[in-house]
């Protein structure tokens, strides 16, 4: 039985730190500010991503390409490792297809073997929980095949949860209109978000004020996780670290359980978004 790797791209939002621990490699999508430059999600800290976008710059995101992709496979195939990637939503992102294509056309390079491209169909922390759950498979000894098949099986286990604090950059992106993101702002609305079944973001709910939209995340935990005494619970924050303890402490008192990372969330998401994004992600019974 040959060994295998798990790849991801940076949609995942979870350092390259806390994957080095789980065993799986990232490669970054890339993004642009209004000067053409382009970067890649890991070399911009968080706090630089979202100060730029408080000062007025909008930032676009590009898709991994497959012939990156295929450049990295082909470096683990060769040192005799099959390989398993696991992408960032496909209803939010292209990542997906990149990887596929390169996985396909890898397969008729080395037919003998275990090449395989899955869809999360998870976003932001949502796909770092997924990533999370394998890797403690994969040490468990689960072969190339089971976790793939676990990935699709489970993935709707998997809930992701979303607020914003500004709806300027929903607006910004032409995910709201002028006049909903005026009154909105006047009424100090704040929206609640989910990924839906078909892994794309979906507008559930409007609340007024960020505490009312905190507490509405921790609600649907409440309403929603498989087991909301044990967790697993991600959370991710774009430049609002208090903001995320304050939803973690919700969480504890509410439940006993610790949330168990907290990370930042990258240009991926952060660009549709600005600063003060909020994910909260868990194990539900079904999405």
């Amino acid at each position: 039985m040959n060994d295998f790797v798990i790849f991801t791209d940076s949609g995942c939002d979870t350092s390259q730190e806390v994957l080095d621990k789980w065993g799986i490699i990232k490669k970054d999508l890339t993004f642009r500010f209004n000067d053409g430059k382009e970067y890649h999600d890991s070399e911009m800290s968080s706090g630089e991503f979202y100060q730029r976008m408080a000062d007025g710059d909008v930032a676009k995101t590009s898709a991994v390409n497959s012939e990156t992709f295929k450049e990295a496979f082909r470096e683990e195939i060769e040192k005799g490792k099959d390989v398993l990637f696991v992408a960032f939503s496909s209803g939010i992102s292209a990542t997906y297809n990149s990887g596929r294509i390169a996985i396909d056309e890898l397969k008729e390079e080395y037919p003998d073997r275990k090449l395989y491209a899955v869809d999360s169909l998870c976003a932001s922390v949502g796909a770092g929980l997924i990533l999370y759950l394998i890797s403690e498979k994969k040490k468990a000894g689960a072969t190339i095949e089971e976790i793939n098949e676990y990935i699709i099986k489970n993935r709707m286990k998997i809930d992701t949860w979303f607020t914003v604090e500004s709806l300027e950059y929903l607006k910004r992106g032409g995910r709201l209109s002028a006049t909903s993101a005026f009154v909105g702002t006047i009424l100090n609305i704040k929206p609640v978000l989910r990924v839906d079944r078909e892994g794309k973001l979906e507008n559930t709910a409007k609340v007024r004020g960020r505490k009312a939209s905190l507490k509405a995340l921790a609600d649907k935990y409440t309403e929603l996780a498989d087991n909301p005494s044990e967790g697993p619970v991600f959370i991710g924050q774009g430049a609002c670290m208090d903001d995320a303890k304050t939803l973690a402490d919700m969480i504890k008192e509410e439940h006993g359980v610790d949330v168990m990372l907290i990370s930042d969330v990258g240009p991926v998401i952060g660009a549709h978004t600005g600063p003060g994004i909020m994910v909260l992600s868990f194990v539900c019974k079904d999405r």
